[in-house]
């Protein structure tokens, strides 16, 4: 494929749905700025997989937050995405991380979040246990828990063409619809099969056909996905107001300017007294001294 897209597909011929999203760039573009680990950079690729399979569920506009926190040298991983397929993610990190470290190795012990936001209605958070070996497995556990829906992702990270490449694909039985579990281990089976090279080189027509060639498949348009932070000056103001005016005066005075800086897509922004000033008088209408 020429860039990132997820591909929606529906099996005609059982109640089942399923997805195809390569991630190359959007991945590349969230490990700019950022000397993570190999295994963190896996571990990342993994997720932002995913988050744009799951976020492709969503039946509303909002978005999906996947975050991993435990007591391992790997302290938060999150990916954000949203129903444009914008996606965005991030590590913190707290010790040496070995290549080819395992999800519980870096995690320790910790759990997996996932939080829906509509953006009109109540947020969801959804917390599972780091049972499986895989985000994969965890997310299938999360699933079988919360929707009780039978679920299946297939995610692939590797290297293409000397750069980091992520992509993978996602079955699950249509919500209300009584399928058969044996039609949907079939459909498991055959997707289990996809190598990361198909994935990353051919295109979702090609690799469907591949895959599922002897089913009725029905492919839907599809979307873009892309790297996106959601960061602005005006979100950076609104923080620095949350402190109080002498830890602000004090930042000030140390470094004659505050910078904040974007842990997602490391955009710089600095504010002087004079910006502060503003600020103030922004946020209450009288100039504050």
């Amino acid at each position: 494929m020429a860039h990132d897209q997820l591909h929606r597909y529906l099996f005609e011929n059982y109640a089942v749905r399923g997805e195809l999203v390569t991630v190359n760039e959007t991945y590349q573009r969230i490990l700019t700025n950022h000397d993570y680990p190999s295994a963190v950079q896996t571990l990342l690729g993994e997720m932002l997989v995913a988050t744009s399979l799951l976020t492709a569920t969503l039946k509303f506009s909002g978005d999906i937050t996947v975050q991993l926190q435990g007591d391992g040298p790997l302290k938060l991983a999150v990916i954000n995405g949203n129903h444009q397929q914008q996606m965005r993610g991030v590590a913190r990190l707290q010790g040496d991380i070995a290549p080819g470290s395992s999800l519980k190795e870096m995690v320790g012990n910790g759990y997996l979040v996932i939080t829906i936001t509509p953006t009109d209605g109540e947020r969801y958070q959804g917390v599972v246990g780091l049972e499986g070996e895989t985000v994969a497995e965890c997310l299938e556990s999360y699933f079988q828990q919360s929707e009780q829906l039978p679920t299946r992702l297939f995610i692939r990270t590797a290297e293409h063409e000397g750069k980091q490449a992520a992509a993978g694909m996602l079955l699950q039985v249509l919500p209300a619809q009584d399928a058969d579990r044996n039609d949907f281990d079939h459909l498991a089976q055959l997707t289990t099969t996809v190598k990361a090279e198909e994935l990353f080189s051919l295109p979702a027509n090609e690799v469907l056909y591949r895959l599922y060639h002897q089913e009725e498949v029905t492919v839907y348009e599809p979307q873009d996905v892309e790297f996106r932070c959601h960061c602005s000056r005006d979100r950076c103001a609104d923080a620095l107001m949350t402190l109080s005016d002498q830890e602000v005066n004090e930042m000030i005075e140390q470094d004659g300017e505050i910078d904040m800086n974007c842990d997602y897509c490391g955009t710089h922004y600095l504010f002087n007294s004079l910006d502060i000033r503003a600020i103030r008088h922004d946020s209450s209408g009288n100039l504050l001294h």
